[in-house]
């Protein structure tokens, strides 16, 4: 669940109190991973999952007697998915479950400003009172590449994770496919800037993750953007399809340069970019046409729901090196 401590927040405003419900901890097969986090009200609702089934059940069940005794100390719990559990995972989850009211609201206000910024760490320690203490992390020691992956959970001080870096995407071509991908790009962890110089081809409300552009100067829109940005580019126009790919190819940082068409569409623009100069190293980044080759269907919605999950597939490959626990010993 991306805004974590807005939810929070929001369940405190509403209901006086709001319970917490988070993985920290997982060894073996499990549903979820560290980092997977619930909120739930006082009313039996709740927002997020740790990843269903019998575990979910239980631990939510378990969070709502918690919550319903009012304030009280952090709980941590062990729960072997095994047949007492009826899950096959055969792996083990600790949960953390907190509480919270209006005492904490200051807290929470400030983690919430941290996460609409971006992604931040916390150094979190179990209190004299029972109940988790948080403060920021110096940056030094937010620096993913700062915390190896390190066995086993510290539950006297340890670090947490909370937002998902957002991959940029550049999105050109205000169509029914482009509404159709930003659509689909919506829930997932993407920011994309959406450009078209057509300025009525916008609709009137766009998803909270999305920035439309109305500008005819590509170019510099490419020039803009991060380095390691993905390029989608279905215009209304051939030539103009044309010009962003060729720039966006000689740009040679991006993730991602995809172009809708078909084979023979690119077929045509490699042997036009190798008449204007392009490597072919760099002609042979191009995926078009985009999305998954075992999906044939051609509704707007169909491709959206494909791109979507080509572009998934990247955003995990070049992240991997990356990668760190959300929850991990201090």
């Amino acid at each position: 669940m991306a805004m974590i401590w807005a939810r929070i927040r929001e369940t405190i405003e509403q209901y006086g109190s709001a319970g917490l419900v988070g993985v920290i901890d997982v060894a073996g097969s499990a549903p979820r991973e560290a980092g997977a986090r619930i909120v739930l009200q006082p009313d039996g609702g709740f927002f997020g999952t740790i990843g269903g089934g019998r575990l979910e059940y239980e631990a939510v069940t378990a969070a709502r007697a918690i919550l319903s005794a009012g304030r009280g100390k952090a709980q941590i719990r062990d729960w072997p998915l095994g047949p007492n559990l009826g899950q096959c995972c055969g792996g083990l989850v600790r949960t953390l479950t907190e509480t919270f009211d209006a005492n904490d609201l200051a807290m929470v206000r400030r983690f919430e400003q941290a996460q609409r910024a971006g992604t931040f760490v916390t150094v979190s320690r179990l209190g004299e009172d029972g109940r988790i203490a948080r403060a920021l992390a110096p940056q030094a020691a937010a620096d993913e590449s700062m915390h190896p992956l390190v066995p086993g959970f510290d539950k006297t001080c340890f670090h947490e994770r909370f937002g998902e870096a957002s991959k940029p995407v550049l999105l050109f071509g205000a169509g029914h496919v482009g509404r159709a991908v930003v659509l689909a790009l919506a829930p997932l962890p993407f920011v994309v800037r959406w450009i078209d110089s057509r300025l009525d081809q916008f609709p009137q409300y766009v998803p909270q993750n999305v920035v439309t552009v109305c500008t005819d100067a590509a170019d510099r829109e490419l020039a803009r953007a991060p380095r390691d940005a993905m390029v989608i580019v279905m215009t209304h126009s051939h030539p103009l399809d044309f010009d962003i790919t060729i720039g966006a190819l000689r740009r040679r940082t991006f993730d991602f340069v995809g172009l809708i068409g078909s084979e023979t569409k690119r077929a045509r623009f490699a042997t036009l970019a190798r008449q204007m100069g392009v490597a072919n190293e760099d002609i042979e980044r191009l995926v078009c046409p985009i999305g998954i080759a075992q999906i044939k269907g051609k509704d707007p919605a169909v491709i959206a729901a494909a791109l979507a999950a080509q572009l998934l597939m990247v955003r995990e490959q070049v992240s991997a090196p990356l990668a760190s626990p959300a929850v991990q010993p201090a």
